[in-house]
């Protein structure tokens, strides 16, 4: 374990010296700082290339630097990197720890940052083990580019005692915070066509950004999915990825979607797909939002709509022009409204759709999306489908109008970076 640990020696910070933490995200840090110093596993989950690597420094960073930690109690494995190659199964991560242990005489609380986790075999029983051990203070934090982490044997195992994060791309205050520009109607239209990812924006050539794109999809795709189940038509899968980044927003069912296929001479079957569309969701790329009845207060199964978890995909892969920015709004939305912690389905009231009907615990929010009110029928579309809707909660029409309107009997209009 000596060469392990030697190895991994430099992305701990055991000497004072952190590796570089880029943006703080003090969205995230202020959220996850509320759960610190009790025994609750800390689940970051989300996206590969979301930042979730970097928020974990900055937790650490925090540590040492406001509760005053040292640093030799905090233990950092990232198992992408090459430094932990060896690193394959709960044994070997039970041997490197007992060895940092040892080697650092290490007494008091220690804090353990395991980083895309799920790449170690029976990493379930080490977390477990390690969260529940009463004969010595440790606090967990691990990340995971995969919904099914937290299902199975370690939810089972740890049934109420973590607390999960997921971890969005940048958002459009962080886009601009970081590029230092004041929020306008043109930088949210700017946002939308660049999207979230970090990466991107380390990247000024729009072509080495387009390869970055392709490359992380590869990724995802061939990685993600094709590494970890048994993938028989790769083209299809691709075919399948590309159809929901082109129809974010449009009402879909998997037999339509094998409909659509079929039309274009591409072979394929009802389980087939739904089980693709499932690897798609489990990588969190893509999110599918599911339809509820309002009146009937019930769940309607069948047809869902797909949104991007960030549009860089579409608009680097496929182009953005001008038809798109409805649809990307309304992507936008359902994104923040994520980000703010709501659960998000898509409403129906005689026949009316509502863009989204969001909730958490002790409220609940209607929101209609369009991108300009120029019209009275527009107006009268979007502002009548919510009064529909006959209770006190709150409504809004968020549309990219220049102008602010007045509130309509008790419906709200807002822009895009006011629903906060």
């Amino acid at each position: 374990m000596e060469e392990v640990f030697n190895k991994i020696r430099k992305y701990n910070g055991w000497d004072g010296q952190f590796p570089e933490t880029g943006f703080e995200r003090s969205f995230y840090l202020n959220k996850i700082s509320g759960f610190i110093g009790n025994r609750l596993v800390k689940v970051l989950t989300g996206q590969r290339r979301t930042g979730k690597s970097y928020l974990m420094r900055q937790i650490m960073q925090s540590l040492t630097g406001k509760i005053g930690v040292n640093p030799q109690n905090i233990f950092y494995l990232n198992k992408e990197f090459s430094a932990s190659v060896d690193i394959k199964t709960s044994d070997d991560l039970e041997n490197l720890f007992l060895y940092y242990k040892e080697k650092l005489n290490v007494s008091g609380k220690i804090y353990l940052f395991l980083d895309e986790i799920q790449n170690i075999d029976n990493w379930e029983g080490f977390v477990n083990s390690y969260s529940q051990d009463f004969t010595q203070d440790y606090e967990l934090f691990i990340t995971g580019s995969n919904s099914n982490l937290l299902s199975g044997e370690f939810a089972s195992f740890l049934s109420g005692r973590y607390v999960e994060f997921e971890i969005f791309p940048f958002s459009f205050f962080e886009y601009a915070a970081l590029k230092k520009i004041e929020i306008s109607r043109d930088v949210f239209l700017d946002y939308l066509r660049f999207g979230g990812l970090p990466e991107l924006f380390h990247l000024d050539m729009e072509e080495v950004q387009r390869y970055y794109v392709e490359s992380l999809k590869n990724t995802i795709v061939l990685r993600d999915i094709v590494g970890r189940h048994n993938i028989k038509d790769l083209t299809l899968l691709e075919d399948t990825f590309n159809f929901l980044m082109t129809n974010t927003g449009n009402l879909s069912s998997v037999s339509s979607i094998v409909s659509w296929f079929k039309n274009r001479n591409k072979k394929t079957n009802y389980e087939t797909l739904s089980s693709y569309i499932g690897y798609l969701k489990d990588t969190f790329v893509v999110h599918q939002v599911e339809r509820y009845n309002l009146r009937g207060k019930q769940v309607l199964g069948g047809e869902f709509k797909y949104y991007l978890n960030d549009l860089a995909f579409k608009n680097f892969l496929f182009g953005f022009f001008p038809e798109d920015i409805g649809h990307h709004l309304e992507n936008y939305i359902y994104i923040q409204l994520r980000r703010m912690g709501f659960k998000v389905r898509v409403g129906l009231i005689n026949n009316m759709e509502v863009d989204f009907v969001a909730e958490v615990p002790g409220r609940k929010l209607y929101v209609q999306v369009c991108y300009m009110l120029n019209s009275q029928k527009v107006f009268d579309r979007e502002f009548g489908n919510l009064l529909q809707i006959k209770d006190n909660h709150e409504k809004v029409v968020v549309s990219l109008d220049e102008m602010k309107f007045s509130d309509y009997e008790g419906i709200k209009h807002l822009r895009p970076w006011e629903l906060v």
